[in-house]
């Protein structure tokens, strides 16, 4: 029984990965980590599924931190860690174990990824990694009376060159540091160079892995979805927030007030975080973009097929009446859907009786899997507000199994006298479905 549970979890799984797979072919993803991530034990599993991304067509920059690979650099030199108002401030000494602790952790993940796919059924799938000198910076100067000395700022991406490699298959990879025309060498954040690259390549995805299970709530709940109004909002909140969260807020935001369409704040401690995101609908951290991931919308015929889904389990049991796809798509110009990342996850339609300034709600279903979390709500009260504008004065509802759903959101018993003339001459005795009414001016 355990392997039939497997085999059907599984064909579940790849049934609703393979949309993804296909859409992100050719995509470009900039994905971004801190030095911590190399100690970690499943850091070598991350690696594997990135050179997996890679198989798939998908355009990989990396951007790495070296944090801690730093710090332990200037503790055995025994240098003093200068961090100011949460910059860290490179002197000459500070440069040089910049630059050590850099190289060490780029050769380090180049010879990770350069085993490539090594179980791959038809031999190992090399993969080739780009380094180099893509990244301009000038110094950050003087701020607040503090000379930052050798921290510097970015100047320019070169774009141009990391689409060229990337082109060519090869994943890029970026170093926390920038370099002048007069050779100079200037020390980075990896969120900078990561959201920046992403912004100058129009990139489709920035990635973030960080120590938190995405952006968190008051009660460390992750949130799923934030626009950047969202996002904004809470860093102007007066909830205390973690500096990583912080940043992590003002480089999404950033981003898609660029180019970047999405952004994904996930957790660097979940073995096949990068997989559970990408490749399944609701992921496991936080999606922040320019516009809600989700919105209701009018639906159009090619609806019908997700609508014709959304609907037949509840026509099988008797909770909708059956609706052939020739009617749906006479009627579509009826219906409602919420579509969630090209998902229709609940639908509704409104029927009106002008002359009589009544209209019917019928058909409101929402996916299993969406339930209870207002969804139902949020399609009844956009129909209303429809309904309102176009001079509707109440609504009623014919059902038989959904009477409670409809009364606590104040609708009344009705009669069959009550509903339109042509209605009435509709009304399937066999069904004996109950009348509910609602006016809309109360």
């Amino acid at each position: 029984m355990r392997d039939k549970r497997n085999q059907a979890d599984f064909v579940q799984w790849f049934r609703h990965s393979s949309p993804y797979i296909r859409a992100f072919r050719g995509r470009t993803f900039v994905i971004t980590f801190g030095g911590e991530m190399l100690a970690d034990a499943q850091f070598p599993q991350l690696v594997q599924d990135l050179v997996l991304l890679n198989s798939l067509g998908i355009r990989l920059v990396l951007v790495h931190g070296a944090r801690p690979q730093i710090d332990k650099q200037l503790k055995q030199q025994g240098a003093a860690i200068n961090i100011v108002n949460g910059m860290r401030l490179t002197d000459d000494k500070a440069l040089e174990c910049v630059k050590q602790a850099a190289g060490s952790v780029r050769v380090e993940i180049e010879a990770l990824l350069s085993m490539g796919l090594s179980n791959a059924p038809t031999g190992k799938l090399p993969i080739r990694v780009v380094s180099g000198n893509f990244v301009s910076a000038q110094p950050i100067g003087v701020h607040e009376g503090v000379d930052y000395l050798h921290t510097g700022e970015i100047r320019k991406v070169d774009a141009d060159s990391i689409k060229w490699h990337l082109e060519d298959d090869n994943i890029v990879l970026l170093s926390p540091m920038g370099y002048s025309p007069t050779g100079e060498v200037f020390n980075l954040t990896a969120e900078d160079v990561a959201t920046e690259t992403a912004r100058q390549l129009a990139a489709d995805k920035l990635i973030i892995l960080a120590d938190d299970n995405g952006i968190t709530d008051s009660k460390k709940k992750t949130i799923r979805e934030l626009t950047v109004a969202d996002a904004g909002q809470l860093l102007e909140s007066k909830r205390k927030l973690k500096p990583d969260m912080q940043s992590h807020l003002v480089h999404a935001i950033n981003a898609c007030k660029g180019t970047v369409n999405r952004v994904h704040v996930i957790s660097r401690h979940i073995d096949g975080a990068l997989l559970l995101e990408l490749f399944t609908r609701d992921g496991i951290g936080t999606l922040i973009s320019a516009e809600s991931f989700e919105d209701i919308r009018q639906a159009s015929i090619d609806d019908v097929g997700g609508i014709l889904d959304l609907i037949r389990p509840m026509e099988q049991d008797g909770s909708l009446v059956r609706r052939s796809r020739e009617l749906l798509e006479i009627e579509i110009d009826h219906f409602m859907v919420t579509e969630r990342d090209g998902l229709v996850v609940a639908c509704a339609a409104i029927y009106p009786y002008a002359e009589e300034r009544i209209a019917e709600l019928a058909c409101l279903a929402v996916h299993p899997d969406y339930r209870n979390e207002g969804r139902g709500d949020q399609l009844f009260k956009y129909l209303t507000k429809k309904a309102k504008a176009n001079n509707i004065e109440k609504l009623f509802v014919l059902t038989t199994r959904t009477a409670h759903w409809f009364r606590e959101r104040g609708f009344k018993t009705g009669k069959l006298e009550d509903l339109p003339v042509k209605k009435r001459s509709m009304y399937n005795y066999q069904r004996n479905s109950k009348v509910f009414i609602k006016d809309l001016a109360k």
